[in-house]
Formats: structure tokens, sequence, C-alpha cells
């Protein structure tokens, strides 16, 4: 294989897997633990690969995006590149020195201060005191743990921990960053700045690979995005194309299970055609916008006031919302042959998440269902705002004026 140092590839990674032996349950003796080593027995059974057939490279400067579900094998692979994991098969080479921030707290000792951490951690990437001694001010300042550098980290909180993990990571300077889920710990002005870093390392020519469930981010700071899914390359490219996959995925995994179509078949439902504002398919939106569906129908006979329903639910088929064209007192006179109804949603209300669409079409007294289409179709919403539940409602909080 080529050098990485000859061909600007800060990482290459070929052909690689990594695969983990699962533990057998029940009680096992050191004999029989001996006698599966040396038969090596059961191992098919027990074995389990996190990552396979895994073949890519990142070139110098290049900020690789990674996502995929809850068990894909992003962290592993993170691992695999930091050099604290070693694949099964196949090869990864990088240029360069690496700094990581693997999970919450990685290598520091409980039990040591922050300050002694700090040190450690700088012992470990083969930085020297007087190195580590030069940069310790800048990484107490980013981590804002002034009044703690000399606490035992065991009592940081897990805010605490992130921060000053993210500043030690950062402040040795390295040429590759490999960055697991930063972003999901710490207040706003923690992530800003975090997001300020990653920009800063951006123009230096720095090569990073982060991890995030913040899709909207990681599209923004990627040049690309790698799509796992059950530890198999599913996608590499694009950032929008690739996150557009990756949610597609998402929403088909969370949908399953949930579809079901049914009906009497005189008139159905042949298609719904989602838009934003501006008229441009899509299945993504953002909350407090418009949603446009166009529902199109073929109809064999003729149906006199024909009602046209639609339901929407969380990605577990849970009801968020309801109506139809005779609640809203819409009402259409016939229908026969093919046709198109326009529904509108404005000022959507919903958190960010995948939610599933139904569609209805079915007679004035509710008697004839002519077409069903339950959980058949998914979209996602992007909202900027956090809560808890699905539909933001405005609120204020105020204090009572003061009494003399």
């Amino acid at each position: 294989m080529t050098d990485p140092v000859q061909d600007n590839r800060a990482i290459v990674v070929e052909q690689m897997g990594k695969c983990f032996r699962l533990q057998r349950s029940g009680t096992r003796t050191v004999k029989s633990a001996v006698l599966d080593l040396v038969r090596n027995r059961g191992a098919g059974k027990n074995a389990f690969w996190a990552l396979r057939d895994i073949d890519f490279s990142v070139g110098r400067g290049e900020t690789l995006g990674i996502v995929g579900a809850n068990g894909a094998g992003k962290s592993t692979l993170l691992s695999l590149l930091a050099g604290t994991k070693v694949p099964t098969t196949g090869r990864i080479r990088t240029s360069g020195t690496v700094s990581s921030l693997l999970e919450l707290g990685a290598g520091f000792h409980p039990d040591l201060t922050g300050r002694e951490n700090v040190f450690l951690a700088g012992a470990i990437m083969g930085l020297s005191r007087r190195q580590m001694r030069e940069r310790f001010e800048a990484i107490v300042d980013f981590a804002g743990l002034r009044d703690f550098i000399d606490q035992p980290v065991k009592h940081y909180s897990s805010g605490m921990y992130v921060r000053l993990g993210f500043a030690v990571a950062v402040e040795v300077d390295p040429d590759i960053l490999l960055i697991d889920e930063v972003l999901a710990v710490g207040d706003d002005n923690f992530q800003k700045k975090c997001l300020g870093k990653i920009d800063a390392f951006r123009r230096a020519g720095k090569t990073m690979l982060i991890i995030s469930h913040d899709l909207p981010t990681i599209q923004s700071i990627s040049d690309r995005i790698l799509f796992l899914e059950e530890g198999r390359m599913a996608g590499l490219g694009d950032p929008h194309e690739v996150v557009g996959r990756y949610r597609a995925s998402a929403r088909a995994r969370q949908a399953g299970g949930h579809e079901r179509e049914w009906g009497t078949g005189e008139a159905r439902i042949a298609d719904v055609v989602f838009e934003d504002e501006a008229g441009r398919k899509t299945d993504t939106f953002s909350s407090g916008g418009l949603l446009r569906c166009r529902i199109r129908f073929q109809s064999q006979i003729r149906i006199e006031d024909p009602v046209f329903g639609f339901a929407l639910a969380d990605a577990n088929a849970r009801l968020v919302f309801g109506s139809n064209t005779q609640i809203e007192g819409f009402r259409i006179p016939a229908i026969e042959g093919e046709g198109e109804v326009v529904l509108i949603l404005r000022d959507l209300p919903m958190g960010t998440g995948n939610y599933l669409f139904s569609f209805s079409l079915h007679s004035a007294d509710h008697r004839t269902n002519y077409h069903r289409l339950d959980h058949c179709f998914s979209i996602s919403v992007l909202s900027p705002s956090r809560f808890e539940g699905v539909c933001r409602i405005p609120c204020q909080w105020q204090l009572p004026p003061a009494t003399t």
C-alpha cells in the first residue's frame, strides 16, 4: 500500500475489520478456558464483527464526519484509528501526531487532580513535561476550570470532564484530531467554543474525524461524511447526500412494523409528495416552517362528498395530531378519475426528530374506507429549540411584582 506521506493522505484504511470474541454465559473453569483456546472451540458462534470491509482514506486538512445508529461501529472505528484497539483484518496507516477525545474522561485517573491528569495525558501522547507546561495555561483557560484544576477529577461533573478532555486534545496541537460526541455534552457556550476551535483547526489545515448525532452541525463542518450501518460502509461522500441517506435509513428502521395499507379499493391515494415553502420536494423540514403535501388520487367510480384525512405520529407511531377535510369544513363535492388535493401545515411546532404520516380517503359517513395508508410516509424535522416532548408550546415565566 502507498505510504500516506507520499500522496497527501493523513489516514488510509484498507479492508479493515474488527472482531470481538463474546463470552459464553455460565461458569467456566480454568481448564475449560484453556481447552477452548487450544481447540478454538465455538469461535464462529462467539465472534462478533463490529466492523467489516472498511476501506477509505482522509486527505490532509480534510474534516470527515461519521454518522450511524448506535452500535453501527463509529466509536470502534475511532478507537482503531487512535491505536487503542488493533484491527482483526486489514491495515490502518496514519501520518502525523494523533490526539483523540473518544469518550467522557477517557485516559483520566479519577484519583489524580485535573493538573496531574493534564500532564499524564501529555506524557501518553509523547509530549515532554516542558512542552505541557508551555500549553498548560491555554488548556486551563479553554476548559474554564482554573478554580478546580487542583481537585481530583472524580469530583468533576460530566461537563467539567469533557471540557478538560477537549482542551487537552486540541491544545497539544495534533496533526489529526479524533472527536467522539463532544458536542453532546456541555452548555451552549462551551459548544460554541468547541465549534470555534474546530473551525480554527480546519483553517490551519488539520485533519479531523468527528462523530456526532447533531446532524445539522456535522453536515456544516464536514467536507465529507461516512455513514456506517451495522458495521459496514453504507455511504461516503457529499454531506447533504449522505446525511439524507442516513435519515432515510433511520426513518425506515423506526417505521418498521407500523405500516399498514388497507381499504375497499374503489379509490386510492396514488402518491404523496412533500414540499417546503419554496415548492421544493423534500422530506426534511424546519420547525416553525411550512409543509405542503400534494395528495394524488385515482378513483374508478364517482364518489360524492369524499373525505381526505391525515394523521401525524412520532417515530414510535404515537399520535401527535390528526384531522380531515370534514373536520376542517372543506367540502369536496365529488371525485372521479385522477386528481390532487393539497394539505398545508403552517408553523410546524414539532421538535427535532423523525415523524410518520398516515393518509386516508373515506366516505362522509365514515362507513366506507376506500384507501388508508397508515404510517407509510416519513419526514424529518429540525428545530433549534430544546424542550421536552414532541411539540413546542410557547411559554413564558414571570415573577409576581414585589410587595412592600
